[in-house]
C-alpha cells in the first residue's frame, strides 16, 4: 500500500502564491508520474498539473504560466507552486502517484488540500 501526505494550502489573497507538497510512502518499488488534481464545489474534479519521474510536465490550459510543478525523486515528493491565483482556483486539491511494479501500475490519491482564494 501507498500513503501520500500533502501539505501546505489555506488562505490567501487573489493576485498571491501558495505552495503545495506531497509526499508518497509506503511500499513504493517505482514511482512513474505524480501530479495534482483539483475539484471545486459542484464540479467534477480536473487535472491541474502531472509530472514525470523524467521530469517532462503537463499542465492544464487554465494554469499554464502561472503553476509550477516539480518532482524530488529521492524523495517520492511532489511539488506545486502556485502563482497569481485567483478566485477559479478556489478548490480542493488532490495528489496522486502512479506506481509501477511487476508490470502492473496502480494510481493512488491524498486525501486533498484546501486551497481558498479571496478577492
Amino acid at each position: 500500500q501507498v500513503q501520500l501526505v500533502e501539505s501546505g494550502g489555506g488562505l490567501v489573497q487573489a493576485g498571491g502564491s501558495l505552495s503545495v507538497s506531497c509526499s508518497a510512502s509506503g511500499n513504493i518499488f517505482r514511482i512513474n508520474a505524480m501530479g495534482w488534481h483539483r475539484q471545486a464545489p459542484g464540479n467534477e474534479r480536473k487535472l491541474v498539473a502531472n509530472i514525470r519521474s523524467d521530469g517532462s510536465a503537463n499542465y492544464a490550459d487554465s494554469v499554464k504560466g502561472r503553476f509550477t510543478i516539480s518532482i524530488d525523486n529521492a524523495k517520492n515528493t511532489v511539488y506545486l507552486q502556485m502563482n497569481s491565483l485567483n478566485s477559479e482556483d478556489t478548490a480542493v486539491y488532490y495528489c496522486y502517484c502512479i506506481t509501477q511494479r511487476s508490470g502492473i501500475s496502480r494510481t493512488y490519491w491524498g486525501q486533498g488540500t484546501q486551497v481558498t482564494v479571496s478577492s
